[in-house]
């Protein structure tokens, strides 16, 4: 697997990416879901502002760091509800996928460490990310008056990173 600083096919440098991310507020704002809103509300309207190169380099950016996380040693954790002690739940496709989205608006440090170290995600399993998962496609949107009609190169859906999967 890649450094998660290579220059890969993708337009947009991973410092550009980390850098519109950090428009949603980092940690504090995933754990309140009204300021992640607001934030991803921020981020998109400066990629709607932007060239439309940058809106399909950061669609691509966001499924590849999606995608990273998207391995047995984080789908297969039980999420901690942390207004219910000692219950730990399993993800459901979609709850993984959100918590995967709720690691990356945390922002690079944070998505950094839970790359590093496995144990760490499940701080973030009950936090949804899922309204950046929707950013680009409403930027996109915005700026071209068209329906986002493109694949990126990683798919994010949950299980489909088959190396990160190999028991499937």
């Amino acid at each position: 697997m890649s450094t998660i600083d290579e220059a890969p096919a993708a337009e947009l440098s991973w410092q550009r990416f980390w850098q519109l991310i950090d428009l949603i507020g980092g940690e504090p704002a995933v754990a309140v879901c009204a300021t992640l809103d607001e934030g991803c509300e921020r981020l998109g309207e400066v990629l709607a502002a932007g060239p439309v190169e940058e809106i399909l380099g950061y669609g691509e950016r966001l499924a590849e760091a999606l995608y990273r996380l998207d391995r047995e040693e984080y789908g297969t954790q039980r999420a901690a509800d942390p207004d219910l002690p000692g219950a730990p739940v399993p993800l459901s496709d979609d709850g993984f996928l959100y918590a995967r989205a709720a690691v990356v608006a945390a922002g690079r440090a944070a998505y950094d460490r839970v790359l590093a170290d496995p144990e760490l995600f499940a701080a973030h399993s009950f936090r949804s990310g899922e309204a950046l998962l929707y950013v680009h496609e409403e930027a996109y949107e915005a700026a071209t008056g068209e329906e986002w009609d493109h694949d990126t190169r990683y798919d994010y859906e949950s299980c489909s990173n088959r190396e990160g999967w190999p028991n499937l």
